[in-house]
């Protein structure tokens, strides 16, 4: 199992919204599901402000979150996603 830790703090929460319709889509294409969520999230540790919302996605392998990531079909929908703000995906092995 991989796991990948997706943050935003939002400049176009449109944008958000907009990617939120379809991005569902593209995560279950790569056999990705949502392990979890917190909008706000809460800041147990560390300096500065929580990012808007904290996602954690789960993934069979690597290969399947690179995928994802990397997916053609849906640059329109990662494209969405990054212009709603600062965002990050980070992966976890």
């Amino acid at each position: 199992m991989t796991y990948a830790i997706f943050t935003a703090t939002f400049t176009d929460p449109a944008s958000f919204a907009a990617y939120g319709k379809t991005g569902g889509e593209a995560l279950a294409k790569h056999g990705g599901t949502l392990a979890g969520k917190a909008r706000p999230p809460e800041l147990l540790d560390g300096a500065g402000p929580a990012p808007d919302i904290a996602v954690l996605l789960s993934f069979p392998d690597r290969a399947a979150a690179e995928a994802w990531i990397n997916d053609p079909d849906y640059a329109e929908v990662h494209a969405l996603r990054r212009a709603s703000g600062t965002t990050s995906v980070i992966l976890l092995e």
